[in-house]
Formats: structure tokens, sequence, C-alpha cells
């Protein structure tokens, strides 16, 4: 159970294993992009203090600030969340803030620090993602000191709507202490409470006795096994309740547990009831064994629960209550708005790294917390009907998430600095109206099917100061722009040989030897006699794998080449080799190893692709290597790979899984520039939440996302697992599989690095062969990055567009402070696709 709980302790420097419950809290990057990292007042600091509360994270910017929370449940489940807040006077202002708690779009809780100090809830997620958010309502500044979050067993604390939130949970009878985790699993949190009117009654058995005949709700038999009692059978305990509000719905939950031995006939039996008589249930106890009543939801100015013995004679047993919680109901009064839009603005956020403090939370509702440059219809569920990011510092190619957002009826993209072409995708819009992307630095022809929209006065469309946008049709030679004309030619080539290629597909001869297996017949730049010109009959081997050697060439113009030769002996390696060609022909991406060009002659098979001097990052992270990848560099590969991972997932439609990535497929060119490589085992996904469930092995030992290896299912989270362990080769040196100090056994890199890294020691995983020569804070943080790339499940990792845009803030952040890094040059550019 422990392991899927979610404990962050806001603001602190350090992951941490608490000394009391041994929990591990871990740090709040990652989970927030905004605050700043406070302490309390060390006048408030004393021995054997839990560390949680010493530090805190404050919001002087912004309206709203929010935690997001990913569950490994995910939605559709119940979980407890707790938040915490000690003022401490950690701003020297002795003025604790007044603010709102909200969940997700709804309003949790109001804080007021002179009042208490935890607030919780049982929520039932309603997406993958949960959102804790704190709102300045101009009372002080908001700030928060832990965030935590416990699943529930999904049959317990249900309720038909709305969610739980806590006002009391007492443990009737017990000490001043409090019982939480380990001694109750789910970690709720239990204060001792005693009622002057009532008696004590003598705890009869052991906590371990009643812990082992527990009910779902798992009360912790240290709890149940003291509770308080009437004098006499005759006599009703009464409990009430003053509410604030009158009409406010309230919910009880009564835990009963019998821990006396009573006379042979004798059984406990009482009634709890409110004084109203709305509610009225009956319980019989049994020796040692829990049970639960809940209460229907009650309101009104004041509340009783009465209980009482249904046998009210001398002798026979008084009655008795053990424990018990009261929440209040509050319901979900606003909707989130449609999933496909959150994730959709969400890619884009990430993408341009756009660095708004309103962009935090749900992008609509509340309607007065809605993001920065957007108008909502707010229906169910509320929609996005208009985005303007003008004069919004954009790079790169325009989004290809914008075209999820099929609500939308104006886009404004002027005045930045987009390059590429215009998407087609864009004139799919439905209601799209007006689209203002002049002031950029576009290039290409604008796509047919918006100028048709755009005469058919269907599109206010404005594309001025584009210099390099050819906006006739056709486009003239003669033109400035007359850089498209062989892109176009290309795009021609490509496509008559990607049809070609169906075609072979489609007719499925297995056999090696058969003239149907063709990549395109009719385009064919390399005959076999001039592949073995340019090899030079073959002469030099500069690698080799599962689908045959790879030799080195050169052009007839002096270009240096490598080239992959298929195996007549291996079938599977035809698959991977046609998979690698089919894949090659459609992506074209700076970070990508570029094709130029394939032989296809009978048995003769051949890919020919630019020739990468530096070799594979694997060989130059071994000890053995002569030259030492230095910081900086290490840093320049990671955003290399990074973006060209992104363009495959991202950039590509359908989106491409490499299903293979690692060191040994990360080639480095004469500049050492990153680009991917080997796309024997890639894999288009029709939609981007499409899951592949593969019955043959895929990838390497390693690399491997956990979940595949259980469920054989492979998605996009499957790549940016094994990206994470690549950033950690990167770190340390290390092999995905490395030796154990004695030698004798493998060892998991992340077994080895994880327990180094929470115990604050980022000195020890290093490479040593840096001899300490690098940024530890860049470093820290690319520790964060690849462990959130390398979660158990695949809902708790990041998507590579943010896994991107983290790794470009972080570093360029740092550039300045960093001794090797103030010529860091960050591309974000993401190539037109030739398809």
């Amino acid at each position: 159970m422990k392991e899927r709980f979610i404990s962050i302790d806001c603001g602190a420097p350090n992951s941490y294993t608490d000394y009391v419950t041994n929990i591990d809290f871990f740090t709040d990057k990652g989970y927030i992009e905004s605050g700043e990292s406070m302490q309390i007042s060390t006048k408030f600091i004393v021995q054997q203090f839990r560390q949680w509360l010493k530090n805190l994270r404050s919001f002087p910017s912004g309206m709203r600030n929010c935690y997001t929370l990913k569950p490994d449940k995910g939605k559709n489940n119940t979980y407890l969340i707790r938040a915490s807040f000690w003022y401490a006077d950690y701003d020297d202002k002795n003025r604790p803030p007044i603010f709102d708690l909200y969940i997700d779009v709804n309003h949790w809780a109001t804080v007021d620090n002179s009042d208490k100090k935890h607030y919780e809830i049982v929520y039932v997620a309603q997406r993958n993602d949960i959102q804790v958010c704190l709102v300045n309502i101009g009372q002080g500044v908001p700030f928060i000191s832990a965030l935590e979050l416990r699943p529930l067993d999904n049959s317990i604390y249900h309720i038909e709507s709305g969610f739980l939130t806590l006002w009391k949970r007492f443990d009737v009878g017990g000490s001043n202490s409090t019982i939480r985790y380990p001694d109750d699993v789910y970690d709720r949190i239990w204060k001792g409470w005693n009622s002057p009117f009532w008696l004590m009654l003598n705890p009869g058995t052991s906590a371990s006795d009643l812990s082992n005949n527990n009910d779902e709700y798992k009360v912790p038999g240290e709890v149940l096994r003291t509770a308080q009692t009437a004098s006499d059978a005759n006599t009703t305990l009464i409990y009430y309740l003053l509410p604030d509000n009158v009409t406010s719905k309230w919910i009880w939950y009564f835990h009963f547990a019998e821990t006396q031995i009573l006379p042979s006939g004798q059984q406990r039996e009482l009634t709890v009831s409110t004084s109203d008589g709305r509610f009225e249930e009956t319980v019989g106890l049994e020796y040692l064994k829990p049970v639960t009543i809940v209460s229907t939801p009650v309101s009104g100015s004041q509340i009783n629960f009465s209980f009482k013995a249904t046998t009210m004679q001398s002798g026979y047993p008084p009655p008795i209550i053990n424990a018990f919680e009261i929440f209040q109901i509050k319901e979900l009064l606003n909707a989130p708005t449609a999933q496909d839009d959150v994730k959709a603005l969400t890619s884009t956020k990430a993408e341009y790294t756009v660095n708004k403090d309103s962009w935090q939370g749900d992008p609509c509702v509340p309607r007065k917390f809605a993001w920065d440059g957007l108008n909502c219809s707010y229906g169910n569920p509320p929609r996005v009907i208009s985005l303007n990011l003008s004069s919004s510092n954009l790079r790169g190619i325009i989004s290809s998430s914008l075209s999820n957002l099929l609500e939308l009826e104006s886009l404004d993209l002027s005045n930045n600095q987009l390059t590429g072409a215009i998407p087609e995708t864009l004139a799919n819009l439905p209601k799209l109206r007006i689209l203002n992307l002049s002031g950029n630095e576009l290039n290409g022809s604008v796509p047919k099917a918006l100028k048709r929209r755009h005469e058919d006065k269907t599109l206010d469309l404005s594309l001025n100061n584009n210099p390099d946008l050819c906006q006739e049709s056709p486009c003239s030679k003669e033109a400035k722009n007359s850089i498209l004309v062989p892109v176009v030619a290309s795009v021609s080539v490509v496509f008559v040989v990607i049809c070609v290629l169906s075609i072979g597909l489609i007719r499925r001869k297995r056999t090696i030897e058969s003239s149907e297996r063709n990549l395109g017949l009719k385009n064919r730049p390399f005959k076999y006699e001039e592949v073995s010109r340019i090899t030079g009959n073959f002469g030099q081997v500069i690698g080799e794998g599962g689908f045959g050697k790879v030799y080195l060439g050169a052009l007839d113009n002096g270009t240096v080449v490598a080239v992959k030769m298929l195996s007549e002996s291996s079938k599977q390696g035809y698959k991977e080799f046609q998979a690698e060609a089919r894949t090659l022909l459609i992506v074209h991406h700076r970070n990508l190893v570029s094709l130029f060009g394939y032989c296809n002659e009978s048995r003769h098979m051949a890919l020919i692709y630019e020739y990468m001097a530096n070799g594979n990052l694997r060989q130059h992270l071994s000890e053995d290597h002569p030259k030492i990848l230095t910081w900086s560099k290490r840093l320049h590969i990671a955003v290399d790979a990074a973006q060209g991972l992104d363009y495959l997932h991202n950039g590509c439609k359908p989106p491409i899984i490499h299903r293979d990535l690692k060191t040994t497929n990360i080639l480095l060119n004469e500049d050492f520039q990153a680009k991917i490589a080997d796309f024997g085992l890639s894999r288009a996904f029709a939609t981007e939440n499409d899951i592949y469930v593969s019955t043959c092995p895929a990838g390497t030992p390693g690399y491997l996302d956990p979940e595949f290896q259980s469920s054989g299912n492979i998605t996009k989270k499957s790549d940016v697992y094994s990206f994470g362990i690549v950033l950690f080769e990167l770190m340390t040196g290390q092999s995905a599989i490395m030796r154990s100090r004695d030698g004798s056994a493998s060892v998991h890199i992340l077994e080895w690095l994880i327990p180094i890294v929470e115990s604050g020691d980022i000195h020890s995983i290093m490479d040593p062969r840096l001899q300490g020569e690098f940024d530890i804070n860049s470093a820290w943080k690319l520790v964060e990055i690849a462990m959130s790339c390398t979660r158990p499940t695949a809902i708790q990792r990041s998507d590579i567009n943010h896994v991107l845009a983290e790794l470009k803030q972080s570093l360029v952040s740092k550039s300045s402070s960093s001794f090797e890094m103030t010529s860091l040059e960050l591309h974000s550019d993401i190539a037109p696709m030739a398809r």
C-alpha cells in the first residue's frame, strides 16, 4: 500500500523518509511549476521536529497556483487527499494569510491558519490527473507545507455525488497521541477523544486481535481497542453537532468492536439514531469483529446522534462507541473543461514553454481563473472557442495539438517566431472563423483547403509579414521562396515510393527471394552496382545488427554515407529492415538520421543514410573511450535526443513509437549533434491514445518499460521510460544493466542509483570521468527529469514534450551560471514532414 502513496514535502530541498511513519516524502519538483521555497522561523523548530513541517512553498505571484498529482490507479478511483499548512511566521510578518483551496475545479476549503493545520477530503478522481490549487483572495500570500494522497478501497466512503471533507476523526477513549500509518494502512490520522460525561471502557484485548478480524474500513486495532460506554443499559450516549450552515449536509461513520468477553447468552446490541428520526440503525456486536455504521446525509441547526442499548434491562451490556468520523458533503458544482481541449492546450503549453502565471489548473473553469488569451463556452462540458497567443515569443512549428481544439472559432498566433509549413489540419477545424498567422517566419505554400475557405469567406485568414511563405497558386519558380521546389519534388518522389511500398506490403509475400518485397520499384535511386562502388566493394564494415552488416561508403560528390545491407539469412532482420525503411522515408528532422536512398534489386536490399562520424553515445560513455564527453556536451545530447523523440511522438501523424531507444541507437555527428537511429522496431499508431499489445520481444533489456514486461502494452510512455534510462546513463556513465560492486551479479541502473539519490548524495552517482566538472543545479534537475520518465506506471510518467520543455527551461535558466554552458543553443523547431 505504501508504495502507492504520494507524499510531498512542499518547498523541501531533498527527499527523505519520515522517522515516525517510515513514509517516503519527496520534493515538490515535477508537481508544481511556480512558487518559492521557504523555511519556517527557527524559533518554531525544536528537537524531534517533524521534517515535513519545516519547509513550505509560498505563492506571491499569480491568482491560482496548482499542484498536479498522478496517482497509479487514475480516474474513477477513491483517494484520501490531505493538505497541511503551518505558517510559523516564515515571512516574519506574524500575520497568517487566509486563502482558498480547490480540488480540481471545485472549492474545497478556505484556509485559515488560526483555525486548523490539516485539510482532508475523500475524493473520486474525475480524470487521471488530480489538481490541488491555492487561490489568492487578497488576504495574504498563499502557502502550503505538505500534500499527501492515499489510495482507498472503492467500496468504502461511498457517496452518490460530490466529495467528503473531514471535520473530525476521533479515537474514542484514546490517549492524547495520534494514530496513523503504519497502524492505519490508509494513513488516516486518528486523534484521541474522551467525553467527560461517558465512562471509559477498559481495553479487553490486543490491537492485533482486532486488526486480524477487520472489516473493509480497516480501522486500526489500536483505535478499536479503546472505547467509552454508559453507566448501565438504561443510559443513552448522545453526541451533538452545531453546524455553522443549517443547509450543509453531513455524513457520519461510526466504528464499533466488542472487546469484552460477555456472560454466556448475552450480546451487546445498540441502536444508533438521530433525534429527528430520519436515521436509525441497530447493530449487534460479536466479539472481536469490527462493524461500521454509515449514516444517511443529515442537516440542521443541531444534529443529535444517540446510542442506546436495545435491551434496557439491568445486567445487560450498555451501549459503547469505539471511534467515529464526521464528514461534510460538498457538491461538485463545476464541470471541468473537455478532456480533449485540456490535453491539446497542455501539449501546446509544453511545446512552446508558455510561461504565463494564469496557465495553471483547468483552462476554463472556474470562469474567473480562465487562462489568459482564452475564451470558453460554458456548456457541459466547457469548450475552448478562442485562443490568442500573439506576441508570446513562440518558436518552432505550429503545434499539431492546436488542430484538436474542435470548437475553436478564433486562433491568433501572430507576431511570434513560428517556422515551417502551415498545417493543413487547421482547415479541418469545423468552427474556425478567424486565423491570424501574420508576423512569423512561416514557409512553404498555403494549404489549398485554407485558401478555399478564405475564398468562400468562411475564414478570415491573415498571413502578412511571412517573407518566405508562398501565397501564389501555383508558386512561381522565380519567387524568392523557390526553395520550396525541391521540397515539393521530394514529396512527390517519397509519395510514389510510399504508394508502391504499400502495394508491396498488401501482397504479404513472406519469402526472402520474392521479387514482390518492394520498397519502391519505380523510384530506386541506387542500383546494386552503384552500392558496390560506393562502398569500395563492401570493403569496410562499421557495424552489424540483426539485419546484416553496415558498410562505410562515399557518394560521387564526396559525401560520406553508411550503407546498411540486408542479410539473406535473416527473416526477422528483413521485417526490421522494412520497418526502418518505411519510417525513414516519411520522417525528416534534424535529430533523426537522414535517409539518402535505398537499393532494391532481387536479393540485394540496402539503405543508404548519413554517416555519423562520432559513432554512438554508448561508445563515448564507456570507461575505455579516450575522449571524455563534457557536461555541456551531455546536456546538448539530452536535448537533441528529446527533440528527435518529441518529433516522432507529436510531430508525426500518426505518431511513431521507436520501441528500442537506447544509447547505442543515439548517434553523434562530427559536431556531436545527436540523432536517433535504428527504427527497425518502430511502429506508427493510428491515434495518440492507441495501445499496441505485443506478443514478441521488443526493445532491449534495461530499457524496457516495466508495464510492457508485465502486460505487453506499448505506448509512447514506453519510449519515455527508455529515454529516462538514457538520461541516467549520460549522468553516470554506467550502462542500463551494470555489474554489482563485487562483479558477481547484474544490477539495473535504477536499483543502484535510486537509494543514493534519495540519500541526497548526487556526487556518488556522477560519472567519475567528469572529475567533478559539472553544474550541480542542472545535475539535480536532470535527475528529477529522469525520475519523472522512469516511474513504474505509464500514467505517472511525463509526456516527452513536457520532458523537452523541462530540459530546455532548466538548461537555459542555468546557462548563465554554469561554468561551461554559456554558449548553449537549443533548437525547438520541428522540420516539416514530407508526406
